[in-house]
């Protein structure tokens, strides 16, 4: 059996089991009426999950005022609330990602590290909220919710002996779907099947 692994950012007892979740929890954050002690029940405490970053004033400046031709009246209204209330305002950024990675194929060829083809799949969330006077102002969510892309590597050893993977397991380029791309990095000597 080919090995296969699971990675889940932050702690098992706050930690989202799916995006689904992740954003299910955010809508239920309402801007002006949420407050940091319902977010804690909602596990949103920095304190208590490592997901959480609190973000300084300056960044939350840098993510908005973008170029000198954005002004605070360009801003939307909690944004501009939290920049106003500078020291009084605090911002929480979360991050979360979750990936299951699993070896496919040809046992005997990825045992020998002729040929390895690795499907990821999983999902990454991202969130950010401001606080003014305990209540939330201001929350923006973003992300993906499907992460599957496709990475299969043969040796280029194999390759100058004669041994072509792709063609013993017929994954060729010819019988590959038109959007395939393969390319071979000289520095590593890694060729790579992209999807």
């Amino acid at each position: 059996m080919l090995p296969k692994s699971k990675e889940t950012s932050g702690a098992p007892g706050s930690a989202w089991q799916s995006y689904q979740d992740a954003q299910e929890t955010f809508d239920k954050i309402v801007p002006g009426k949420t407050t940091t002690a319902e977010l804690a029940q909602m596990k949103l405490d920095p304190r208590a999950n490592p997901n959480i970053t609190i973000l300084p004033r300056y960044e939350v400046m840098q993510r908005f005022i973008v170029n000198q031709t954005v002004t605070v009246n360009d801003l939307d209204e909690g944004v501009r609330i939290c920049v106003e209330a500078r020291e009084n305002c605090r911002a929480l950024e979360v991050n979360q990602t979750a990936s299951q990675k699993k070896r496919v194929g040809n046992a005997a060829l990825d045992i020998t590290k002729v040929y390895r083809e690795t499907h990821t799949a999983g999902w990454r969330f991202t969130g950010l909220l401001l606080i003014k006077d305990g209540v939330v102002v201001y929350k923006l969510t973003g992300g993906r919710d499907v992460l599957s892309p496709l990475q299969a590597l043969s040796s280029k050893l194999n390759t100058l002996n004669g041994i072509d993977a792709p063609s013993v397991l017929s994954r060729n380029s010819s019988s590959s779907p038109s959007g395939d791309q393969t390319s071979q990095s000289a520095a590593t000597g890694v060729r790579i099947k992209r999807q």
